[in-house]
């Protein structure tokens, strides 16, 4: 009988080659990803800026911003004209998430910004070739290097009764309220006082001179870098928060013991 020639085994495919293969792909995709986003991030800003002009800025505007402002900026009525509001309003509404409105309200809230800061930048600089209004200060107003006793007597003397002597915020009428001030910018404080934004009125140079509103951003960076001295600020509501808690807590501990003292006597 002849002998039966032996088969060659068949080789098997390891069940963790087709695991490996995706993973080696995962990584090779990643890795570009990776070195692609390294080059988009190593874009420096003034370039970035630079790549956003006016004309850009139209575009955006018309897109975002024309629904309630109108095409021309003259208003409609769900929105004001914005004929000589400036880039620095533009700045503060879009900067802090007041603008785009997210809903009809007696105050437009603070939310995440929708925009990047070239975008908004470029939507300004359109809004201040065709409406011109309150432009950037100098870096000297917004370097904190101001007298903050000065800035404290203005401030309490001309924002306090809306902000709060600490700058913590409270309500107005109808709906509205003062907000609180602890971690707004320096740009934008400023820009409330020259833009005037919501119920502000605006304090032009007539009314505080650029020093003094250096001075009242001084005062405001002081109270934001510095705890308060006083131990617990309880919301730096005044003497409601503090009345509330003196009620609760010192009241209800008088109570407390009065009635731990009848209990030991009977």
């Amino acid at each position: 009988m002849a002998r039966e020639t032996p088969r060659r085994s068949k080789g098997r495919r390891s069940p963790w080659a087709a695991a490996a293969l995706i993973g080696v792909g995962l990584l090779i995709t990643g890795g570009a990803y990776a070195g692609a986003s390294a080059a988009m991030a190593a874009t420096t800003p003034e370039t970035a800026a630079a790549a956003l002009t006016v004309e850009d800025g139209e575009k955006l505007f018309q897109a975002n911003c024309a629904t309630c402002h109108g095409l021309d900026v003259q208003g409609t009525d769900d929105g004001p004209s914005l004929y000589g509001v400036g880039e620095l309003a533009v700045h503060f509404q879009m900067s802090t998430g007041r603008m785009p409105l997210q809903m009809q309200g007696p105050q437009a809230p603070q939310k995440p910004v929708q925009f990047t800061d070239e975008q908004i930048a470029a939507i300004g600089a359109y809004i201040q070739s065709i409406a011109p209004g309150p432009s950037f200060p100098d870096e000297e107003v917004l370097d904190g290097e101001g007298s903050a006793s000065e800035g404290g007597e203005l401030f309490r003397i001309n924002c306090a009764m809306c902000h709060n002597v600490a700058g913590a915020g409270g309500a107005l009428t109808e709906g509205k309220y003062a907000p609180a001030l602890h971690t707004t910018t320096p740009l934008n404080m400023y820009a409330a006082m020259v833009t005037g934004p919501q119920n502000m009125p605006v304090f032009n140079d007539m009314t505080l001179t650029t020093e003094e509103k250096r001075d009242i951003i001084t005062y405001l960076l002081f109270l934001q870098d510095n705890q308060s001295a006083g131990g617990f600020s309880l919301g730096s509501l005044g003497p409601v928060s503090e009345g509330l808690f003196i009620w609760i807590f010192g009241i209800g501990s008088l109570i407390a013991i009065t009635v731990w003292i009848t209990a030991k006597s009977n």
